[in-house]
């Protein structure tokens, strides 16, 4: 992204967080907060999204004993600079926003989400048209002769997946290699794709599980011609400055939400059913290493494209680092179901 449009992006994410409503009044040093923010990633749109979400804020709430708002951002960026102006305290992230939250953002890992079956993870797709004839054989021609539809520029699946394990390792630059190359959110690559204003574009699992689910009609219209390997689920993200004892309460409502045997657990499971979600377990910073290792191997990958010996050294390093600190967090802290 070059300086002019990362600045257009960063004015646009500040204008939408004035937007959003006046700021919440501070509270004195040293004294409880009077509200939280929990930012959520809008990833089909507002209307559809709160009521997913609200019931779950409104039991974080009742159980923190803090009233919790939502703010809701179209893109990444938007996510992450909320988190590092203080405007949201709390949120989920998809894994790339999450470690840029760490970055640049005095962001933690508080826990991560499982899906309906347990699983921890999910995967990057590159979808077409049923009975459009595009393959995948057809996408890496690199003849210019598909249109295809990326993610935000900080999307795991959208963007930095389909990079770092289909494109990057046949030395294919998207931009040189289709006809078109346009960016939109999950649920707009979906439409666009079944409805034949692109030829393929990059999903994930979820997004079409949302998609056949809020728009059956649309999502059977499209296949899956690629898929990535497993990816790091979401996360929950909270400020690293939050007091201690909060940040510990909110831990224990997000891993026990929907673990009980009551009439509660049971509205608190159907409430996880509606945003796809079969719980939440303990994670922290490390749960995003192997985002770290896909961004290094990236990197190295644009350094050696360039030909900057400077620059070679340099990625070369910097993924030598974050390899042997990833091999050595998994020896020490051996993963959990």
């Amino acid at each position: 992204m070059n300086r002019r449009i990362l600045t257009a992006t960063l004015l646009a994410a500040a204008l939408g967080l004035s937007a959003c409503g006046e700021k919440a009044e501070q509270p004195a040093a040293g004294a409880p907060p009077t509200e939280l923010t929990f930012s959520i990633l809008s990833a089909e749109n507002q209307a559809s999204t709160q009521p997913l979400w609200q019931p779950l804020l409104d039991d974080m709430s009742a159980q923190i004993g803090i009233p919790v708002k939502p703010y809701f951002a179209t893109n990444y960026t938007s996510l992450v600079e909320a988190m590092r102006f203080k405007q949201v305290q709390l949120g989920w992230f998809s894994a790339s926003p999450a470690l840029q939250a760490i970055k640049r953002a005095d962001g933690e890992v508080l826990g991560r989400v499982v899906d309906a079956s347990g699983e921890g993870t999910y995967t990057s797709v590159i979808i077409a048209r049923k009975g459009s004839g595009v393959t995948l054989e057809k996408i890496l021609k690199c003849d210019k002769t598909i249109s295809f539809g990326m993610g935000d520029t900080q999307s795991t699946s959208g963007t930095l997946a389909p990079k770092t394990y289909l494109f990057t390792p046949r030395n294919i630059d998207p931009q040189a290699c289709f006809k078109t190359v346009r960016a939109a959110n999950h649920q707009a690559n979906v439409f666009a794709v079944a409805n034949g204003v692109m030829d393929a574009a990059t999903n994930n699992s979820v997004g079409l599980l949302f998609a056949a689910r809020q728009n059956p009609k649309v999502a059977e219209k499209v296949e899956v011609i690629w898929s990535s390997p497993p990816l790091p689920e979401s996360s929950i993200v909270v400020r690293r400055d939050m007091d201690p004892a909060l940040k510990e309460k909110i831990r224990q409502f997000f891993l026990t939400y929907g673990t009980g045997s009551d009439a509660a657990a049971e509205k608190q499971r159907e409430v996880l059913k509606g945003l796809a979600y079969g719980g939440f377990r303990p994670a922290d910073n490390t749960y995003l290493n192997p985002v770290r290792e896909m961004e290094a191997s990236e990197g190295l990958a644009v350094a050696k494209r360039s030909g900057d010996k400077a620059k070679i050294a340099a990625a070369q390093a910097e993924f030598d680092k974050v390899t042997a600190d990833a091999a050595r967090s998994r020896a020490e802290n051996p993963p959990t179901p």
